[in-house]
């Protein structure tokens, strides 16, 4: 009997044991490997300089019970600290390990950026400062370096030949000149062969595409007359003759919301002017979609040499092969403008 006793005490306790090794072992996966938190889509931000203790506190505010104090534990036991990693960090469907693990290591997740149609480098840099750790004022420097530039073979006048409207993954923390490096990677992957064969067919330069297409790009926002007005600017080149480019004079006065080019905009001194100097402006007069460059790269062949807004304010253009056509389109254009009041 006492044998049996004491075989059935060893018993219990080694089930009591067992029982307590398991609901450790569950406590542990639960607080180790378990989604951190409960929040969907759920990211951090951690800036330059900053603390662990100020990791910890944003890391608290949205952990699930008894993931902060794990948390604190891990990165204590694992030395985190030293060196905080700056950056845009996933924290849902993440567990505590992992997120330790990105965290020390800098494994950051993408932020998604929609570069669009800008007129200046400067509105450029404001909408990537919008979204990134680095300011606008940074980016506006480093867009205007013509030391740094030269290194991807541009100046000041031609940075947008290289940078492609596109939504781009970015990371958060990434520094002006990685930002100038991803471009640079883009575009060469969008110069191809083909594309490369197509500009020297119609004798430009791939820089030369792409400042005629942000001329396109500002002269119409119509999909269908685009390859039209690229082959018109293409027929005046060839012709030695200035392009006459409205958007041109606009850029050139600084004034973008300009409605009437008067005769007081067409004198105004300025290389991007183009009613007073033959050719193209030194660089781009916006950032061009890839519809206006593909449009320059597959323009209409076409006898056109002039064109004209349409009196009916429809966004569309007449186009003329003589002077003639065009002062008549002209005209009809002043009379419509004279009579809805617009100066």
């Amino acid at each position: 009997m006492k044998e049996t006793f004491l075989h059935r005490k060893r018993k219990h306790l080694a089930l009591a044991l067992a029982a307590i090794v398991v609901a450790l072992g569950c406590a542990a996966y639960y607080f180790i490997y378990a989604d951190f938190t409960r929040q969907a889509d759920c990211t951090i931000y951690i800036r330059d300089g900053e603390t662990t203790e100020q990791v910890f506190a944003r890391l608290d505010s949205v952990a699930a019970p008894g993931h902060a104090a794990s948390f604190r534990f891990l990165a204590r036991m694992t030395g985190y600290g030293p060196a905080v990693r700056t950056g845009h960090y996933l924290v849902s469907k993440t567990s505590t390990l992992d997120l330790l693990r990105h965290l020390k290591n800098g494994i950051q997740e993408p932020v998604r950026i929609h570069v669009p149609v800008v007129n200046l480098p400067q509105d450029l840099a404001k909408r990537l400062a919008k979204k990134l750790a680095t300011d606008s004022a940074s980016f506006a420097t480093a867009f205007a370096d013509s030391a740094l530039l030269s290194t991807y073979d541009l100046k000041p006048a031609e940075l947008f030949c290289m940078i492609l409207p596109d939504t781009y993954e970015l990371y958060w923390d990434l520094t002006p000149k990685a930002f100038l490096d991803r471009m640079q990677r883009e575009n060469k992957r969008f110069w191809n062969d083909e594309r490369l064969a197509k500009a020297k067919a119609a004798g430009l330069t791939p820089k030369e595409v792409v400042t005629l297409a942000s001329i396109v790009e500002k002269e119409t926002a119509n999909k269908e007359e685009k390859p039209t007005i690229a082959g018109l600017y293409l027929n005046r080149l060839r012709k030695g003759m200035k392009l006459g480019a409205d958007p041109t004079v606009k850029f050139a006065v600084g004034d973008f919301a300009l409605r009437r080019i008067l005769n007081k905009h067409l004198q105004t001194d300025s290389p991007y002017n183009t009613y007073q100097h033959e050719g193209l402006p030194p660089g781009p007069i916006c950032l061009p979609e890839r519809e206006s460059i593909e449009a320059v790269l597959n323009y209409e062949p076409n006898e056109y040499l002039y064109m004209c807004a349409k009196e009916d304010f429809s966004g569309r253009h007449n186009f003329a092969r003589t002077g003639e056509e065009h002062m008549a389109n002209a005209r009809r254009y002043q009379k419509a403008l004279n009579e809805r009041g617009i100066k």
